[in-house]
């Protein structure tokens, strides 16, 4: 009885501690998409320069990443040559500062909620891209899933009560754009080997960002921020912000390290809901009823998608799991049979 009970005391502190993961990673996550949209947006903070923001962000998660890895070693750094960093880490870079730069500049031009209507295409994305690369084999059921959630996305979209067409399209390549880095992380880095968590992620790829958006910001937001003398920060205001999206990688180490990026996806699914809400209670976005219906259809495809996902690791797992079994039994008989052998030559002596 005392074992069955700390047993399953044991179990129940795991899922307590699953939960307060996921809470954190949410609250974090609503809390820098609800800030960035308080500061870029032009009725509010009215700073609407993404890349600057965007900069600030690169800067600060540099300065501490490097501290944590290099002078506290906190954290163990990845075995990485020149070359393997110019061919795999810079191009991820590249397109990580693209998808940064795109996604903070939607929020001056559309919703909060809408913003989260769109990203529901972020599977259809990946899947997509991991088929052109071969990194996915095609299946047709997944492809009517991916087209359900477009439609989902598209019903949403004709329902948005302000909607603007610039804003779309800067959505939607920060969509492609991260979609794409997400299957060349696979392609350029889990195929050799090397696994990145956020902190190692963001000490070798955000200084990288950073460089690549001091192009545009030279050309587009360093002009504007001279002319209008923007260069006057908050630093409670902005600093407050590169906290909470330092917290947010910290947050995205814990939940997938402690859970699955799986957990991490459906939570992102109560994330978006509770963010929809809050846009149209509190910012008092309209959420027009075509709108929930859009998203409503969304959020089904990407459920199952998730399960689907669920169902494939575990038959992975399972057969994983079959196949160790197969080749420790294969081994127990040969074992066996040597043994048996051995005794056969004993008794003719």
């Amino acid at each position: 009885m005392g074992r069955g009970g700390a047993l399953s005391e044991s179990v129940v502190k795991k899922v307590l501690l699953s939960y307060a993961y996921v809470a954190i990673w949410i609250f974090l996550s609503f809390t820098v998409i609800v800030f960035n949209k308080y500061i870029l947006d032009r009725k509010m903070f009215n700073w609407p320069f993404p890349i600057s923001l965007t900069m600030i962000h690169m800067a600060f998660c540099s300065s501490i990443a490097y501290l944590l890895v290099s002078v506290f070693k906190l954290v163990e750094p990845v075995s990485m040559s020149r070359e393997l960093y110019l061919k795999s880490v810079v191009p991820i870079g590249l397109l990580y500062s693209l998808s940064l730069w795109f996604s903070n500049s939607a929020y001056i031009f559309l919703s909060v909620s809408f913003i989260q209507m769109l990203k529901a295409l972020m599977p259809v994305a990946v899947y997509s891209i991991g088929v052109l690369f071969k990194k996915d084999a095609f299946r047709s059921e997944t492809m009517l899933n991916m087209i359900s959630i477009s439609i989902g996305v598209a019903i949403a979209a004709y329902g948005e009560a302000k909607f603007d067409s610039w804003g779309v399209l800067l959505q939607l390549l920060a969509v492609a754009f991260e979609a794409t880095r997400l299957v060349l992380i696979q392609i350029l880095l889990g195929a050799k080997g090397i696994s990145l968590n956020p902190i190692t992620s963001l000490y070798y790829v955000a200084p990288c960002c950073f460089v690549f958006l001091c192009v545009p910001w030279l050309i587009v937001e360093y002009p504007l921020l001279r002319d209008t003398s923007s260069f006057h920060l908050d630093f409670l205001i902005f600093g407050t912000n590169s906290l909470c999206a330092f917290a947010l990688n910290l947050a995205v180490f814990l939940l997938v390290g402690k859970t699955s990026a799986l957990t991490m996806n459906v939570a992102g699914v109560v994330k978006d809901w509770l963010l929809i809400a809050f846009s149209w209670s509190v910012i008092k976005d309209t959420v027009t009823p075509i709108n929930l219906l859009g998203y409503a259809l969304a959020f089904l495809g990407v459920a199952y998608y998730n399960h689907a996902k669920l169902q494939g690791l575990k038959a992975a797992e399972a057969q994983k799991k079959a196949q160790q079994a197969d080749e420790e039994a294969g081994r127990l008989l040969e074992e066996r049979e040597s043994d048996g052998s051995g005794k056969k030559s004993e008794t003719q002596d």
